[in-house]
């Protein structure tokens, strides 16, 4: 039963991050409003507007599907170009920027609703020209529906020129960037107040028992969701240490969970039900994944062939408020809901490994170039003096402080330009 929730779970995540469900739900409601016109169009009180407002409404069958037609066309031609230039769009941010920047530009609700609101019409369109058949040549027959689909058509003309204003604005490589930044810093923010509400102590110092279980597969250990857990395990008064931190890549065999008190096999098979490990790290969002994509759009800006110092300074500045906010967060996170007596306990990512996989690269791209690691090591001179972090994340700091200056004292061959970067540290 528990599987089956998961995979429900799973699947109603996929359908609603769908680039197809707003386009889907939409087209329903058009191809709905075609089948209500048409069934209204006779009724007494449309036919006295009919009357009212004479001008507005086509007297002519002919006329109706010459519009009909026109309508059909003009929409397909719109929603063609328009999804042509978002590949077009896509295909120069994975050449420019990332390949990883791709799920967000596509999962943008706003082109999802245009494009929904184009294949609405479109649908629309085709249900009352085939009406018109059916009504033959009567007249006046679908005369309200044709008014809606000539109302519709230059909706959808303003949601073209809005499609093509909103594009050009989604591409620029700084509204990537603050894109990016507002949802990590949101997640981030988000587990703060998760942290802050927990009032469980943390208590995991060695005892009679406390057994490790290894994961079953290969993948991204992206979360592990406490409504799941069987009743049994919900009822007992116990300790289940979550080992890899949220979007850590662990191997088939390796750590995955701590138990402290002894539990079934029933239980143990259980547990497993409970924990998301995904191929794609990137798959949802996180607040690591989202400073892993900034990194690697800094290092893109580095390379050879596109040569950005700009934007990889953009990308640092950000990456520099958002490490703040996340070394403010406890190595450990305790939760136990109100309707159980278990408590899960999760790791947060180490500040050495958060140095590792989102400043180690770009310090490796950037150990020449001395104005992109003046601003490198202004980020973590930042850090190491803001005095808000946790401090038992300082060392890593001033571990990567170090590893910086020694690139910078290989690689910086003008001596003015070293000991202008080198004065940050006096800072």
């Amino acid at each position: 039963m528990k599987s089956t929730l998961k995979f429900l779970k799973r699947l109603k995540h996929t359908i609603f991050y769908s680039i197809a469900f707003y386009p889907v739900l939409i087209s329903t409601g058009f191809f709905l409003l075609a089948i209500i016109l048409l069934f209204v169009e006779n009724l007494e009180v449309v036919d006295s507007v009919k009357k009212k407002v004479p001008y507005l409404l086509v007297q002519d069958n002919e006329t109706a599907r010459t519009i009909l037609s026109t309508l059909f066309g003009g929409i397909l031609s719109l929603t063609v170009f328009s999804f042509t230039m978002v590949m077009v769009v896509l295909n120069q941010a994975s050449s420019n920027f990332s390949p990883r920047l791709l799920p967000g530009l596509i999962s943008n609700k706003k082109h999802q609703i245009i494009l929904g609101f184009y294949i609405g019409t479109i649908l629309y369109a085709i249900i009352v020209l085939m009406s018109l058949g059916a009504y033959g040549s009567s007249t006046n027959a679908v005369g309200f529906s044709v008014m809606v689909g000539a109302v519709l058509g230059i909706f959808c003309i303003g949601l073209f020129v809005y499609f093509i204003h909103s594009i050009s604005q989604a591409i620029q490589i700084h509204n990537i960037i603050n894109r990016i930044y507002d949802s990590s810093r949101n997640l981030i923010k988000k587990e703060r107040e998760e942290q802050e509400k927990s009032n469980v102590d943390i208590n995991l110092t060695p005892d009679k028992y406390w057994k490790t279980i290894a994961s079953k597969k290969t993948g991204y250990y992206r979360s592990f969701d406490q409504f799941l857990l069987v009743d049994s395990l919900k009822e007992k008064d116990n300790f289940i240490d979550i080992i890899p931190y949220a979007d850590q890549h662990i191997w088939k065999g390796d750590p995955l969970l701590r138990i402290k008190e002894p539990i079934t096999e029933e239980e143990l098979e259980a547990l497993y039900i409970c924990v998301y490990i995904l191929s794609n790290r990137h798959e949802d969002d996180s607040a690591v994944g989202g400073m892993i994509k900034l990194t690697e759009v800094a290092v893109k800006a580095l390379s050879p062939g596109i040569n950005d110092p700009g934007t990889a300074i953009n990308a640092i500045s950000k990456l520099g408020q958002l490490l703040l906010e996340a070394l403010q967060i406890k190595p450990k996170t305790a939760i136990c809901k109100d309707d159980c007596e278990i408590t899960v306990i999760h790791n947060k990512i180490p500040a050495s490994e958060m140095m590792r996989i989102v400043i180690e690269p770009i310090r490796g791209y950037a150990k020449a170039d001395s104005t992109v690691s003046y601003e490198l090591l202004s980020a973590l001179v930042y850090l190491r003096n803001s005095g808000e972090i946790i401090p038992e994340y300082m060392e890593a700091i001033q571990n990567e402080i170090k590893s910086l200056v020694n690139d910078l004292k290989n690689n910086i061959t003008n001596n003015q330009d070293l000991k202008r970067i080198l004065e940050l540290l006096e800072k």
